[in-house]
């Protein structure tokens, strides 16, 4: 019976020792943590961020990004000031001014543990950095800049699948647009306000649109400006040796205002009128929500604005 006893015991601990084993493998019964994996994403600066979470809370001085948080369910704590209407759901949400004037109060009253921003706004990097809030760097010079922005924000909130969706849907009417049978309308963009016009290249936002509408912009080879590349000054001799079938205006604002001051400088040069834009009455404002800033992800209804403009020429 002792020897039976002393078999038994040895079986025991060898089975016992045997799951030890077993657990060491598999990593059960460890007394260490787990290690999370961090979320890192590189901004439209080349800066690479790094969070072991997702933000809690996140502001910015974009309207188009505003948008994009908006649709990815994002905890929003600062939005642009706006002398527009907003959207319902964003009313309560704390203005925090705009990227020409930030208000610091409002946003340390806030304090986002993540503040959007577009390259202008680097100049205040530091003081950002000194109230603990990190800057991320967006731009909307194109839809592919857009869909990068929905991407990177998706990755930063933890929300991939919800991006990978919404960039899917302008990915497919993108295409669309492009494969449709336009005919090319010679136009002129011009971005700016009474007494400051600017012609729109094709590496600006409104530019890229007129490109994938099927447009053509006359501007295309006019050199760009030293302080703002994807804008040039207006040639009154190309423009008119070009002469544009339409002519867009984009403003942030008062686009009766914009457009009533831009046909008086027109009528003040007699080479103006005879283009064919101004013959037909084809000189258009194009929305400002959708022209005038980043339209994040109504850029395909800005898409579609413009192709129905185009249109309406031919």
């Amino acid at each position: 019976m002792p020897f039976l006893c002393v078999m038994v015991f040895v079986l025991l601990t060898a089975c016992s020792e045997g799951e030890d084993n077993k657990k060491e493998a598999s990593g059960e019964g460890s007394t260490e943590e787990e290690t999370t994996s961090s979320i890192e994403v590189t901004d439209a600066v080349g800066n690479t961020l790094t969070y072991d979470e997702a933000p809690e809370s996140i502001a910015t001085f974009d309207s188009g990004v505003l948008d994009i948080l908006h649709a990815l369910d994002a905890n929003i704590t600062g939005r642009p000031t706006s002398s527009g209407p907003v959207d319902e759901d964003l009313e309560d949400i704390t203005e925090i001014g705009n990227p020409h004037e930030p208000n610091f109060e409002k946003i340390a009253e806030v304090n986002p543990d993540v503040l959007i921003v577009s390259p202008s706004f680097k100049q205040y990097e530091d003081n950002l950095k000194d109230q603990g809030i990190e800057p991320d760097y967006t731009e909307a010079n194109s839809v592919d800049d857009i869909l990068d922005t929905i991407h990177v924000l998706g990755s930063l909130l933890d929300k991939e699948e919800d991006a990978e969706e919404i960039t899917a849907s302008i990915t497919e009417y993108v295409d669309e647009a492009e494969s449709s049978e336009q005919g090319e309308v010679k136009t002129l963009l011009v971005y700016g306000a009474p007494g400051t016009y600017l012609a729109a290249l094709p590496n600006s936002l409104s530019g890229d649109l007129l490109e994938k509408s099927g447009g053509v912009n006359i501007a295309a080879d006019f050199p760009a400006e030293e302080d703002y590349p994807q804008y040039a000054s207006l040639s009154s001799e190309k423009i008119v040796e070009e002469n544009p079938e339409v002519i867009m205006l984009i403003t942030h604002g008062d686009p009766d205002g914009v457009k009533e001051a831009f046909e008086e400088e027109m009528n003040e040069d007699a080479t103006w009128k005879n283009l064919d834009a101004v013959k037909n009455d084809q000189v258009i404002v194009l929305p400002s929500h959708l022209f005038g800033s980043n339209p994040g992800t109504k850029v395909t209804e800005a898409l579609e604005t413009m192709q129905d403009n185009l249109s309406e020429v031919k």
